[in-house]
């Protein structure tokens, strides 16, 4: 992840007016924030003035609001009872990478968020009273506070803003597989092995790295977790969170989702002998109080809702309802999961089936691939089964490709025609991908060639540029490419441009077989996220998977999902999936090519795409021999 989240006016073109974001306030790069407390301040208020003169006039709704923080900018979006986007707003934050080390500031976070909310607010003319509910989503990352909240350092910097590890960090390598080497069956839960992006292998790097740090921290959290802390004081962790990145046993609970009420609950599914085992017991002192001592499905309302000093920040009456978080792309699920044809919904007769044939790409920075089954699947290399993380009383299970948007990023502005290929796209006030897919257009034209995909005939790309997440667990893979030549040119980028998105969508192709090959029936795609506009990028992974591919209506399906959050909270909806049928809405459906010289000419790279990773295999241990 260059680091940046993809999002609808970043640079991904869109694929048709119905995926019109209804705002542009975005980020375009993720440089340090440039802005200050002070001028954030000043955004705030007159996001507020704006706020009060725009709505007085207008008859009071219920609205719901999402927040999602991604890896480069915080957003928030307000919706209608209809699952309708009335107006979005994002601000960027601020990110530190050295190394393998990646790393934000919480305080900075919601600085951010507070900006967001209030400029979506005064966009979409909502006013504070119309806010019903409030949910919050954002990446899996680890942050550190102390016991009066304050943020406490996990940098080797001693910066003490710094005190979030990014989800993108793989400072802990080591860690993992030194943790994978136990054996414990918590790991059969995470498709057998943690990955360095998961908490425990972060955590326990601290703990070695950092003794001041580690003796200061009263709490660890992810994320989303912290935000709703932040937001109600309620300490309650989230099913979604504890049991996607820290090892909890989620089904330990599977009897009181029966229960009627929605409540918080003692978290049972710590595993405390693997924490010991590990060398963190310590984190299982005081009833796990530094990790979760009570937990919550995703939805449930926290504490007294909005605490009067939040809501004075963010712009909105205190009591607002606050729904347990989620991470940012389970929210996405969440908010795309359900989003199928009219006609195939009344067509489905097994609506429970029906659900559990779909995988849900959120594709952003990094991808995420989100599938659900009624009972619990093992895959070798995928994570999961987790139960009712995502979908209640599911079973999830959560493939992923660590760098997507990033790495195409990486490809494009390393090329030596990037600069010009970037100023040409802005003077035709296009944006770059927009561009590269006119060249490739123009290109196929002019060679007379049967369809698109036929360009890279001679160029193969493995995209495992940060790790290989699913399904070959690999953090040390490599990414590859085969075909290069001396060659600067325009064209010569939008090869490579064509090749690696090709090479994202073997990858996907690669999950969704090795998943349907331990259990699962995956026969149609959602997709979301800003990766999902690039009308490119989606009929290559609907050409290779041979699947069809759904896009929700609406253009920000992770804050729908966020927002799906307060609804329940606030009782609008008895659970997160009665609101998702209630919310979410189908889009464009983009289909395969039928024309079978296409099937033929993937298969045929995808052979080559799988023999890359061995050729690598072959290589590493050629060159472990040779300095043995």
């Amino acid at each position: 992840m260059s680091g940046k989240r993809r999002t609808g006016s970043d640079t991904t073109p869109l694929l048709g007016k119905q995926q019109q974001p209804l705002h542009q306030h975005r980020s375009h790069s993720l440089p340090n924030r440039t802005s200050s407390p002070t001028s954030q301040t000043l955004s705030i208020e007159m996001a507020s003035t704006n706020l009060s003169a725009s709505s007085s006039s207008l008859p009071l709704r219920s609205v719901f609001l999402g927040v999602d923080v991604g890896t480069g900018s915080a957003r928030a979006g307000l919706f209608d009872e209809n699952g309708k986007l009335l107006g979005s707003s994002s601000s960027p934050i601020q990110i530190w990478k050295e190394g393998d080390c990646v790393e934000q500031s919480s305080t900075d976070i919601w600085l951010a968020i507070c900006v967001a909310v209030k400029a979506a607010c005064s966009i979409a003319n909502v006013s504070a009273e119309e806010v019903k509910g409030l949910g919050f989503a954002a990446t899996c990352s680890l942050v550190a506070v102390d016991s009066d909240g304050s943020p406490v350092s996990v940098s080797w910097s001693g910066d003490s803003r710094r005190n979030i590890i990014v989800w993108m960090d793989h400072r802990a390598v080591k860690q993992a597989e030194r943790i994978n080497s136990s054996n414990s069956p918590v790991l059969q839960y995470c498709g057998g092995a943690l990955f360095p992006e998961m908490q425990p292998p972060k955590l326990l790097w601290v703990k070695e790295n950092l003794k001041e740090s580690w003796s200061m921290v009263f709490r660890w959290m992810d994320l989303s977790d912290w935000l709703s802390y932040r937001a109600t004081g309620d300490d309650t962790r989230s099913l979604c969170t504890t049991v996607c990145k820290w090892t909890y046993l989620g089904h330990a609970h599977m009897q009181q989702n029966e229960e009627k009420d929605s409540r918080n609950m003692e978290s049972c599914g710590w595993d405390d002998e693997f924490w010991e085992e590990i060398g963190l017991g310590d984190l299982v002192d005081g009833h796990h109080a530094k990790i979760g001592r009570s937990v919550a499905f995703p939805g449930h309302p926290l504490g007294s809702g909005l605490t009067s000093a939040a809501a004075q920040e963010l712009g909105l009456l205190p009591g607002i309802p606050v729904g347990t978080s989620l991470i940012d792309a389970h929210a996405g699920g969440v908010g795309a999961m359900e989003s199928v044809p009219v006609s195939d919904s009344e067509a489905q007769v097994n609506d429970k089936e029906a659900l559990c044939r779909r995988m849900v790409l959120v594709c952003g920075t990094s991808t995420c691939h989100m599938a659900v089954s009624q009972s619990k699947l093992f895959i070798p290399g995928v994570w999961g089964p987790f139960w009712s993380a995502m979908v209640p009383e599911y079973w999830l299970t959560e493939g992923g490709q660590s760098a997507t948007g990033a790495l195409l990023d990486h490809i494009i502005e390393n090329h030596i025609a990037s600069p010009h290929l970037a100023n040409r796209a802005a003077s035709q006030n296009i944006s770059i991908f927009e561009l590269l897919n006119k060249i490739l257009e123009t290109m196929m034209l002019d060679l007379k060639l049967p369809f698109l995909a036929s360009l890279t005939e001679e160029t193969h790309v493995l995209p495992d540029f940060h790790g290989n997440r699913s399904p070959i667990a690999d953090p040390k893979a490599k990414g590859m490419v085969s075909g290069l030549i001396l060659d600067t040119s325009e064209k010569h980028l939008a090869l490579l441009y064509l090749a690696t998105v090709q090479g994202i969508a073997y990858g996907t192709r690669h999950i969704v077989d090795h998943c349907n090959a331990h259990g699962h029936k995956i026969d149609t795609i959602l997709a979301c996220g800003g990766l999902a506009k690039n009308p490119v990028f989606i009929q290559e992974h609907a050409d290779i998977t041979g699947c069809p591919i759904i896009l929700p209506r609406e253009s920000e399906p992770v804050l729908l999902g966020a927002a799906i959050l307060g609804a329940v909270a606030a009782r609008k909806y008895s659970s997160v999936h009665v609101a998702m049928k209630a919310l979410n809405a189908a889009g464009q459906v983009i289909h395969p090519s039928k024309d079978p010289k296409v099937k033929k000419y993937h298969d045929a790279k995808y052979r080559i795409f799988r023999d890359l990773y061995k050729q690598q295999l072959s290589y590493r241990s050629l060159m472990a021999q040779a300095l043995a």
